[in-house]
């Protein structure tokens, strides 16, 4: 039989690997992507979830297709230029993200054009 001494060590060294996994695994995660991966837009419609990796890996490879303000090889967030309200000069965020997402999936035959579709959430 196992006497109570070795079952009090074998508790304690499953308490030390579990510990010792959880940071290790906690120590060691892996580093943050270079791109997204997913996006979530709020508006007042309703939260639209962009998956960033699939429209990059399936559609395109030419970031030039979606972000028109690459001149100084700079990405830059949609609302730095575009706000709430539009001018005469830029659109408002909401119509330039409708022009650029509807518009192309209206362009190529593919993807939800249906305001429910993408405002979801």
């Amino acid at each position: 039989m196992t006497s109570q001494r070795d079952l009090k060590l074998a508790l304690l060294m499953m308490i030390i690997f579990l510990i010792t996994g959880i940071v290790c695994y906690a120590s060691f995660t892996p580093p943050a992507p270079e791109e997204p991966v997913r996006m979530m837009f709020q508006s007042k419609a309703g939260k639209v979830l962009f998956t960033h990796s699939v429209h990059t890996g399936d559609y395109t490879d030419d970031c030039l297709d979606c972000h028109h303000n690459l001149e100084d090889d700079e990405t830059y967030n949609c609302s730095e230029c575009h706000e709430d309200t539009g001018d005469e000069g830029l659109p408002s965020r909401a119509d330039a993200f409708h022009a650029q997402c509807q518009g192309c999936h209206e362009d190529v035959d593919a993807g939800p054009i249906e305001c429910n579709s993408c405002h979801s959430l």
